[in-house]
């Protein structure tokens, strides 16, 4: 495959052609900046990422290397988890990426875990890859800034190194996105709570040993607002008080969501996260990050699928000359590019500001909507290209397609993102 990139040489920019990993040309090009073509597997050229970035991109390139779309399909028809790459990314010390030093992370911001999950799904592993690890990038976010030092040590220093995993407690079937109504409840009892209620489409559940869940501690009816009385806790799954269901699903397939029963499940006091009736206050601190993450995860499904399609418009010949030729087939390729390229710069900006310190939520929530719905389009327009091949499971993007939709759907739905923007930033009245 032809492509070309730039690196700084001295204090000269070089543009290079190279066929595969061979380099079969360079020359002397000045100052100017040329981005690496959408046809290069995770090229690392984005002129407005950080050394820090492009390092983490090259790094987590060499792991996904290691796990090509073949294994992917395998995962995908046989459901098992995909634990080879999360003991790859736990060896290398990637599963702490922003967690504190002190307990086995690296401390670095959303920024950088972006560009992580951007590059672990367009590796080919999609929202399959980047769900397996998913939860330890962001989901700890409250045992970070709200836990004691005996919980962190206890429980970040496991998860950091690959020996635990967790899944995330809160939608639950009666409430939707209605989250300050949820109904599960916890009462105390001496030194511990005693935990009833349901959840559902908890990711990782089969496979996880720990559970962070919300759950409400002080009736809806005693609370003067809706957001008080929820309690936060981080602890172990007891398969003998919390019935696992799966849920057979469109696709990730290989990433288990699920639904869970439980009635007096005994959860020890010490398990509480912070203060009780606090909790809610407390998931917010992950739930920006979160949506930035999963933007991020988006953006790399919405580059995989354009990859393949302009290198299938570059080989597929009909009527005597190649289809990307055709302006029908060029033009809706460009326009993705486009659009995926101006969601990218709102995902990183809005990475930028968390790691600042913003707490507004506005570009998390725009990052997740242009994304997922520029990666949507991309993928839909990768099997088009395709034409009928584009159905058939050999060449991926039928894959791909069925996954984009978890982005667009969590972890809010487009509407919801588009009723804050219009109350925070519009000033329109609250139309639920």
């Amino acid at each position: 495959m032809l492509c070309t990139f730039s690196r700084v040489v001295g204090n000269k920019q070089w543009l290079f052609e190279t066929h595969s990993s061979r380099v079969i040309h360079g020359s002397v090009t000045g100052l100017r900046c040329i981005h690496a073509r959408a046809t290069e597997f995770l090229q690392n050229n984005n002129q407005d990422w950080t050394d820090s970035q492009k390092t983490i991109r090259e790094a987590i390139t060499k792991i996904c290397s290691r796990f090509p779309e073949e294994y992917w399909v395998i995962r995908d028809e046989t459901k098992e988890f995909p634990h080879e790459l999360h003991k790859a990314l736990a060896q290398d010390g990637w599963l702490g990426i922003c967690m504190p030093t002190k307990y086995g992370g690296s401390n670095l911001g959303i920024a950088e875990a972006a560009v992580m999950m951007q590059t672990i799904s367009e590796s080919g592993g999609g929202m399959t890859a980047a769900s397996s690890v998913h939860m330890n990038i962001f989901g700890l976010e409250p045992v970070v800034k709200f836990g004691t030092h005996e919980q962190k040590q206890q429980w970040l220093v496991p998860l950091i190194a690959g020996k635990e995993k967790a899944c995330f407690g809160v939608t639950e079937p009666n409430t939707g996105l209605d989250t300050l109504r949820l109904q599960s409840y916890a009462r105390r009892d001496g030194d511990h709570y005693v935990l009833s209620g349901q959840k559902i489409w908890i990711s990782t559940a089969q496979n996880a040993q720990k559970i962070l869940i919300l759950v409400r501690t002080t009736p809806l009816n005693e609370v003067k607002k809706p957001s008080h009385g929820l309690s936060l806790f981080y602890t172990d799954i007891d398969p003998s008080v919390v019935e696992i269901t799966e849920i057979p699903k469109m696709g990730r397939a290989a990433v288990d969501s699920n639904s869970l029963f439980f009635d007096n499940w005994r959860v020890p006091a010490w398990h509480l996260i912070g203060q009780e009736n606090e909790g809610f206050k407390m998931i917010l601190h992950g739930m920006n990050a979160e949506r930035i993450l999963i933007a991020a995860e988006a953006l790399g499904l919405g580059y995989a699928a354009l990859r393949r399609a302009a290198i299938y418009a570059n080989e597929r010949r009909v009527f005597g000359q190649l289809i990307g030729k055709n302006q029908a087939i060029q033009h809706p390729l460009a326009d993705s590019w486009m659009k995926l390229e101006a969601a990218r710069l709102v995902v990183y900006h809005a990475a930028r500001l968390y790691d600042q310190g913003h707490t507004g939520g506005e570009y998390a929530n725009a990052a997740k909507y242009l994304a997922a719905e520029a990666a949507f389009e991309s993928c839909e327009r990768a099997i088009l290209v395709h034409g009928g091949m584009g159905y058939a499971r050999e060449y991926h993007v039928e894959r791909y397609l069925r996954e984009v939709f978890i982005p667009r759907i969590a972890p809010v739905s487009r509407d919801m993102i588009c009723n804050y923007i219009g109350e925070r930033i519009l000033g329109l009245p609250k139309s639920y």
